[in-house]
């Protein structure tokens, strides 16, 4: 049983208004999951990557050594404290 009713002709403007920023919040957070569908997939794709390469690059040396090697700041230099 069809009627002839036209559902977006609302003529209250403030349900038609409401109807309005929900079709645009769906619309935004479409486009939000669209971006982080996109970026997981950029991830995984490194994933998969990583595990295709052979296992001595994986065992190798670390290649920046002193790049976690802390040193007490110098005389006069700022400290930051947490």
């Amino acid at each position: 049983m069809m009627s002839d009713e036209n559902l977006l002709a609302i003529n209250n403007k403030r349900t038609r208004l409401s109807f309005d920023i929900l079709g645009l919040m769906m619309k935004g957070a479409g486009y939000a999951a669209l971006a982080v569908i996109a970026v997981s997939l950029v991830i995984y794709l490194i994933y998969v990557i990583g595990l295709h390469l052979p296992a001595e690059s994986r065992e190798a040396v670390d290649p920046t050594p002193l790049s976690f090697e802390v040193s007490p700041p110098a005389q006069g230099q700022a400290r930051f404290v947490v």
